[in-house]
């Protein structure tokens, strides 16, 4: 009964040193600089274009572009990650109310190469990195 005890409080130990905690980390009495972030993954997060005019926002599959100016939204539709480093947009313009297809080739985790259904070309950087 005892062994069956320690194989089952081992079995947890090893369980939990498994699992990773991605709150705040900081030493001592509880205070600290807040909570790490991390870097967002693949294409989702925020990405503003060279010219500054708009942020590009992708999330879980919904892409919307929001003037940089105004708050306003200029663009929304859907994206898909046809591989590591090729994102699929279809996107209806909100302004001109017409759709059009982009598509952009993450060069790096901070930058990705896009051209659109007409030929179009433009660099979308990630927001927020140096």
């Amino acid at each position: 009964m005892k062994s069956l005890r320690l194989v089952a409080a081992a079995t947890a130990l090893a369980a939990l040193a498994g699992c990773t905690f991605d709150g705040p980390r900081y030493g001592g009495g509880g205070v600290g600089p807040g909570p790490m972030t991390r870097a967002p993954s693949g294409v989702e997060g925020d990405w503003v274009g060279t010219d500054g005019v708009a942020i590009s926002r992708f999330t879980g599959g919904r892409f919307e572009t929001i003037a940089t100016d105004t708050g306003n939204k200029l663009a929304e539709g859907n994206y898909f990650q046809r591989d590591a480093r090729t994102i699929d947009i279809n996107l209806t313009s909100l302004i001109r109310q017409t759709t059009s297809s982009v598509t952009c080739g993450l060069v790096n985790p901070r930058q990705m190469n896009c051209t659109s259904s007409t030929g179009s070309q433009f660099v979308l950087v990630r927001r927020g990195t140096a």
